[in-house]
């Protein structure tokens, strides 16, 4: 199955957040962008997205490993898992399933949800 252009997008905003590439990460979304990280925090636009790239919480880039991406209109869905380095705590795992809304050609809306794995 070939990828489309949403899913590409997408691609290169994970590759972005992998190296901290914030550059990157903000080519993919739109001006107004909105993130919500359900049960933590809802950012608007680009200016607040770029501050919670690299949260001051955690240290270093995280490892993502996205293992389901699902396309359906102007929504991309992905799942995975990752790992990241919290100041506080150290090391942790998480699971993840992030949905993108596009218009535009770009992301306009990414909803997250993460859970903590053991």
């Amino acid at each position: 199955m070939t990828r489309t252009g949403r899913q590409h997008l997408v691609e290169d905003y994970f590759a972005g957040f992998r190296t901290s590439d914030h550059p990157r990460i903000l080519a993919t979304l739109t001006d107004d962008v909105v993130w919500v990280i359900h049960g933590h925090r809802t950012t608007h636009g680009k200016a607040e997205f770029d501050g919670e790239i690299e949260n001051p919480a955690f240290t270093g880039s995280p490892d993502l490993d996205v293992q389901r991406v699902i396309e359906d209109g102007p929504v991309v869905v992905t799942t995975g898992e990752g790992r990241g380095v919290s100041v506080e705590h150290g090391p942790f795992r998480f699971a993840f399933s992030d949905l993108f809304t596009f218009r535009d050609g770009l992301i306009a809306r990414v909803d997250s949800y993460v859970v903590p794995l053991p």
